[in-house]
């Protein structure tokens, strides 16, 4: 049984669970705790609790030292770490443990390094009529966050947002996706033997609309939302808390561009994007669904790209072998094959894949997937207009640079891109103007815990990662003493 974790205890269940299913092969993994609305205002006000009590007067010393206990004892507890959340998501272990649980640890010492190093100007003043005055900030904790982590990086997500808002003084009430419960009970756990006092971080199950989702979003108690997920729900969300006027920091879905051009090295360019098509078997806000190449290589990068999609291993995730997880449910297999049948029917050549694969024995029964790569699509088409979140990819050819930027920048969403050149100059110009709020030049996912993360249009709101995160959970009141 995966329990509510409320007030620094255990809630013992009432009757309301469901089952979690394993996307690799159907079977029951666990039966989970649903929280009802009396059971989230319990841990809304619990957090409260918290930070009128012991919680709201440690220092910032306490909590970065703090912060970085939880990321040792999450260390001594990496391999626990690494199967839950590889038997919850289905990915392969060795992703879970080189990807998942590394990052997890690297949040949490992160934010300690960031909060503990913050600080906030102070202005000398000085009227012409002689008075002179100091203006200071003082960063205070926003208050009761809560975090709303999706099913694709459960565990590093929920770190991203949970550690920068503990090390700012916070207290969280955390809902994760019904279908990756795991993790954030273990870290309720590792949280808890660190020394973080009751209260100051809830865990509470559910889904979105009627239940643990909605109650906790529509609670009076808490003071702002840090969401991760499609942006119709961050719309939905937006919508709750606009009455009270809770600020939101989103990272929602993504349309993600690459752009290749003839001078690239393609060597570099096939390895990379075969990580950004196909990693977490799509399922990564930052994956590549849209890919430009110039028309002198677009046969050989299709033809190669294929190829490396036809390597893939699909299997167990205990097996070193298997490179690629089943999609998260039957349900989102569904969705992402509607967009495989009708990508047929307006009239697309599927270079690879774009089925089901026979899977042996108990593996039938799990949410498998093969790749799909198209050409002969357009940028009007559904394929390239809305998020899949599957391994696929619409290949497109381009002539100049300035068609190339006009169609990758002809989306809704702006979270990231990729610019693959080996002309430096042409990489800074084209990845500056690419209507996103990362861009990658020649490289995909490589980050630096400090820079800004988040998206523009349909793709979110806000910022966060290193001193941009505390522009979230944080608000400063300015002193003004005159001399």
């Amino acid at each position: 049984m995966i329990r509510n974790f409320v007030d620094g205890e255990f809630a013992e269940p009432d009757g309301r669970c469901w089952q979690k299913i394993s996307p690799v092969d159907g079977s029951v993994r666990a039966d989970v705790h649903e929280a009802d609305r009396d059971l989230v205002e319990r841990a809304v006000a619990a957090a409260r609790a918290a930070l009128d009590g012991a919680w709201g007067r440690t220092t910032v010393p306490q909590r970065t030292a703090l912060l970085r206990r939880a990321a040792d004892l999450l260390e001594e507890r990496y391999e626990e770490f690494v199967a839950a959340e590889s038997a919850d998501t289905g990915k392969p272990l060795q992703q879970a443990r080189d990807l998942d649980v590394s990052r997890a640890v690297a949040n949490f010492r992160s934010f300690a390094d960031t909060v503990a190093a913050a600080g906030l100007p102070s202005y000398l003043t000085e009227l012409p009529d002689g008075r002179r005055a100091l203006n200071y900030a003082a960063r205070k904790p926003l208050g009761v966050v809560a975090v709303i982590v999706p099913w694709n990086l459960p565990l590093l997500l929920l770190t991203w947002k949970v550690a920068p808002a503990l090390a700012c003084g916070n207290a969280v009430v955390v809902k994760p996706s019904e279908e990756t419960p795991s993790t954030a009970v273990l870290l309720a756990e590792v949280l808890r033997d660190a020394g973080l006092p009751a209260g100051a971080y809830n865990v509470v199950h559910g889904f979105g609309p009627g239940s643990a989702g909605q109650f906790l979003v529509e609670s009076r108690g808490i003071d702002g939302v840090t969401f991760t997920g499609s942006s119709a729900t961050g719309a939905s969300i937006m919508a709750a808390v606009a009455p009270r006027v809770r600020p939101v920091s989103f990272e929602l879905g993504g349309k993600n561009p690459a752009v290749v051009f003839a001078d690239a090295d393609l060597d570099s360019a096939i390895d990379g994007l075969t990580r950004s098509v196909f990693a977490n078997t799509g399922q990564v806000c930052l994956c590549t669904e849209r890919l430009y190449v110039q028309r002198p290589v677009f046969d050989e990068v299709a033809e190669r790209l294929a190829e490396r999609a036809r390597g893939l291993r699909l299997g167990r995730p205990d097996d070193p072998e298997t490179t690629t997880g089943p999609l998260i449910s039957q349900e989102h297999r569904d969705k992402v094959l509607r967009y495989y049948r009708l990508a047929e029917e307006l009239g697309a050549k599927t270079l690879v894949g774009g089925g089901v694969p026979s899977m042996p024995g108990d593996l039938a029964g799990g949410s498998w997937i093969e790749p799909a790569l198209w050409t002969g699509l357009t940028n009007a088409d559904v394929q390239l207009r809305e998020e899949i979140f599957g391994p696929c990819a619409a290949l497109i050819p381009f002539d100049t640079e300035d068609e190339a930027v006009a169609l990758a920048n002809d989306t809704e969403y702006g979270l990231a891109a990729s610019v693959w050149t080996t002309d430096l100059s042409r990489g800074h110009r084209v990845a500056q103007r690419m209507r996103v709020g990362m861009a990658w030049v020649n490289t995909w996912f490589l980050r630096d815990l400090r820079s800004p993360f988040g998206g523009v249009g349909l793709s979110g709101i806000g910022r966060e990662g290193g001193d941009h995160s505390l522009d979230f959970y944080t608000q400063p009141t300015n002193v003004c003493v005159q001399l």
